[in-house]
């Protein structure tokens, strides 16, 4: 396929699955219940931490998380008390469970208080064409307060070779502003050219069949490289083909 063909092929398929019925299969719709900016930003923190494993699975427990946060995630996150806390004890999503929940919460509560929130965080570090830094510097301003080693790995490190794809997927959804209704565009500090895809089992399958990619782990190198692919694609949103990618894996088969 030639260049010009492949881009053709690739912004056809990410227009078709970048819909808003899209929603109605994918974890983004749990952000989706809500209209606050910090809502939407802590429920799709929570929601995008235990991404991983069965959809369905993902989004049944993200709702519960929801309903634990007496559906107000902001609000609880500064306002909880001690006995609010150990009601999120029997929350389990695979090997996320109560105790990481809860430091997940204090967690956040000191990004918003001492760090000025999350997407300040995030665009204090960004660079002109990547934020694996920032995420990076994320990560320690997450776990200043005490907290058991466990509950580190479920936030990845891309300067240790992480593709960091439940992080990238997150801040897909809060900076892309496309006007198609999946993504919230409610990130102005950031713009979609910083974006890197969110690498997984799936998009790195087709990239590889599509010779967008070459490196056979799913890792911060193959991230690089992908996305370099995605940017002679399209430099302004090169993250939009995120849909393309994952559709024609998840939904297609290709």
């Amino acid at each position: 396929m030639k260049p010009s063909e492949l881009k053709e092929f690739l912004d056809e398929k990410a227009a078709f699955y970048n819909q808003p019925q899209f929603i109605e299969s994918d974890p983004i719709q749990v952000p989706h219940q809500f209209s606050k900016k910090e809502d939407i930003e802590i429920a799709g923190f929570l929601t995008a931490s235990i991404a991983w494993g069965n959809r369905k699975s993902i989004i049944t427990n993200a709702k519960k998380m929801m309903q634990f946060l007496d559906l107000s995630p902001y609000d609880f996150v500064l306002h909880h008390s001690e006995d609010d806390l150990k009601k999120l004890h029997p929350f389990v999503h695979r090997t996320f469970n109560g105790q990481d929940l809860t430091y997940f919460i204090k967690g956040l509560q000191h990004i918003y208080t001492k760090h000025q929130g999350l997407e300040t965080v995030f665009t204090k570090h960004a660079e002109k064409e990547s934020l694996q830094n920032s995420i990076s510097e994320f990560k320690k301003s997450f776990f200043e307060l005490p907290h058991l080693p466990r509950t580190q790995k479920h936030v990845s490190d891309p300067l240790k070779n992480s593709a960091a794809k439940r992080i990238n997927m997150y801040l897909r959804w809060m900076v892309r502003n496309d006007n198609r209704g999946v993504d919230f565009g409610i990130w102005k500090s950031i713009q979609p050219s910083q974006l890197s895809c969110p690498l997984d089992i799936h998009s790195g399958n087709i990239a590889r069949k599509l010779h967008l990619l070459t490196r056979n782990q799913n890792d911060a190198k193959a991230l690089k490289e992908l996305d370099f692919s995605l940017r002679n694609l399209n430099a302004k949103d090169p993250v939009k083909y995120d849909f393309a990618l994952f559709g024609l894996g998840v939904f297609e088969n290709f």
